[in-house]
């Protein structure tokens, strides 16, 4: 009998992954200090191409040169971007993969003191477990125009550049994970409140895109709570999933909310994030992604086989080594 992970899965748009493994977007730092592709950035993902996973996913990249959140992070936001950017999704595609682009505004999570204007949806500091960040003047309702401008762009050229998906940042704190969390999130006007308000600047991103780029799949990476009190609940999430999804979203890659990445003290062993992935796996036609620490042939069979999720994304077992991961995992059975 075939191996769980070795399951084609098709979304609902009819796009085809062949496997059921992820590499999940992972900065390299290895763009220009314009955010453009560089050789070494090309290199990366060829090697990354040669874990055997069927979808590999690019770098956050920043969609306006003010969302930027690191030195050196790969941008979207200029059609000078447009070369480097199809040359990665070429390089993938010959390998055989699907692939697409992660797309993010830091907003008020500048933890590299690099952007020229920290804005978030309240002005106020973004709450993290391992530093104190800067606090950003509150966005207007132009600044907020201007946000959507900037993220349907970056799609459009994610769609010229030949990615198969685009993916929006809703997650580690970072800007849109800023507008859901009622933490940050404190506005009295139609983006502000109410969940629905909270998630209307998400949502009409999502609808313009596919208005406008309708060939290419739109994913989002949500987190599947806050983490923090008084912050986004389990049954926040399911909430906005379902409007992500009627928007035309198609895969749910479920991270971490308002504090980040990193591994909580608590959490042990692998899929430390799939609790939170697993409330959302069948409750809308979205392929769900599961992550957090993955590695193992009998972890990521489990998850399948229970149904907790959709899709694994292993992000650092591949990253130390693609082809040992592929020998390891994606060339042996159970």
């Amino acid at each position: 009998m075939t191996a769980l992970r070795f399951t084609p899965l098709t979304l609902t748009s009819g796009l085809t992954l062949k496997n059921r493994l992820v590499v999940p977007p992972m900065a390299s730092q290895t763009a220009d200090e314009n955010g453009l592709a560089t050789p070494t950035t090309i290199a990366h993902y060829h090697h990354l191409a040669q874990s055997g996973a069927g979808l590999v996913m690019v770098e956050y990249s920043h969609v306006n040169l003010a969302g930027r959140s690191e030195a050196n992070q790969l941008g979207a936001h200029d059609d000078a971007c447009l070369p480097g950017l199809t040359q990665i999704a070429t390089t993938l595609h010959n390998a055989g993969v699907k692939t697409g682009l992660q797309i993010t505004h830091c907003g008020g999570k500048d933890s590299a003191g690099i952007s020229s204007d920290i804005m978030g949806p309240s002005g106020i500091t973004v709450p993290a477990y391992d530093r104190v960040l800067p606090t950003p003047r509150t966005m207007t309702m132009d600044d907020i125009k201007q946000w959507q401008q900037d993220f349907v762009a970056a799609a459009i050229r994610a769609d010229k550049a030949g990615f198969d998906l685009v993916e929006i940042h809703c997650a580690h704190g970072y800007g849109i994970n800023q507008w859901l969390s009622p933490l940050t999130n404190q506005r009295e006007d139609i983006y502000g409140g109410k969940l629905e308000n909270r998630a209307r600047i998400l949502i009409e991103i999502v609808t313009q895109i596919k208005q406008l780029a309708p060939r290419l799949a739109v994913m989002t990476r949500i987190p599947g709570q806050d983490g923090y009190p008084g912050g986004l609940s389990h049954e926040d999430m399911a909430q906005i999933s379902q409007w992500l999804v009627a928007a035309g979203v198609e895969i749910l890659n479920v991270s971490s909310g308002i504090g980040g990445w990193n591994r909580p003290k608590d959490k042990r062993g692998e899929g430390f994030l799939v609790e939170d992935a697993a409330p959302l796996t069948g409750k809308t036609t979205a392929a769900v992604i599961g992550v957090g620490g993955i590695e193992s042939v009998d972890y990521i069979e489990t998850i399948l086989a229970t149904k907790q999720v959709d899709l694994v994304a292993v992000g650092r077992a591949i990253l130390a080594g693609p082809a040992e991961f592929a020998h390891r995992v994606m060339q042996s059975s159970l």
